[in-house]
């Protein structure tokens, strides 16, 4: 199989760099995030690009950002929250072993207080996450390998259950 040896999807805040880059250092891999690409690439913020473009020019600029990681990178990868939302996107993570974590609308607000910062959840955040989270599930579980619920678990554990899941050893 090429590509990375995990992608890690699922919504803002649940944890994916955390969690990723253990994995990477439990597998002896690197490390990368979709997220960081695009900031760099960009040099502003994934907030000042959804202010300043609107989310459909982001959207372009994450499919590429991953298309381009799907390819180049072999360790690691953690893709932005919305990134399933391409149909593109999904077709490229067939085949790939994909862990969706997982969390609640509760433990989304107890990580990341469901702030401004997050342009999609500027008004009325629980109602937008809980809206956002019914849109995405689905999506999220048809790219999945592996399943893994984050809401109680340190990132040690979650790390932990998706290597189990996945079947892969420790480095």
């Amino acid at each position: 199989m090429s590509g990375p040896r995990v992608v890690l999807v699922g919504p803002m805040g649940v944890g994916k760099s955390t969690v990723g880059q253990l994995l990477a250092e439990r597998l002896g891999v690197a490390y990368r995030d979709t997220d960081d690409d695009i900031v760099a690439e960009q040099d502003r913020s994934i907030a000042e690009i959804f202010v300043d473009e609107g989310e459909e020019i982001f959207r372009a600029i994450e499919k590429v950002a991953v298309r381009r990681a799907l390819a180049e990178h072999d360790g690691v990868l953690a893709l932005g929250g919305g990134s399933i939302l391409d149909a593109d996107t999904r077709d490229l993570l067939a085949g790939q072993r994909v862990v969706y974590l997982a969390m609640d609308v509760e433990e989304a607000v107890k990580r990341t207080g469901l702030n401004a910062a997050r342009p999609l959840l500027a008004v009325n955040p629980r109602k937008q996450w809980r809206e956002l989270m019914e849109a995405r599930r689905h999506l999220y579980e048809g790219v999945a390998t592996a399943v893994v619920t984050t809401d109680g678990r340190t990132p040690e554990e979650v790390s932990q259950v998706a290597l189990d899941a996945l079947e892969l050893k420790e480095a």
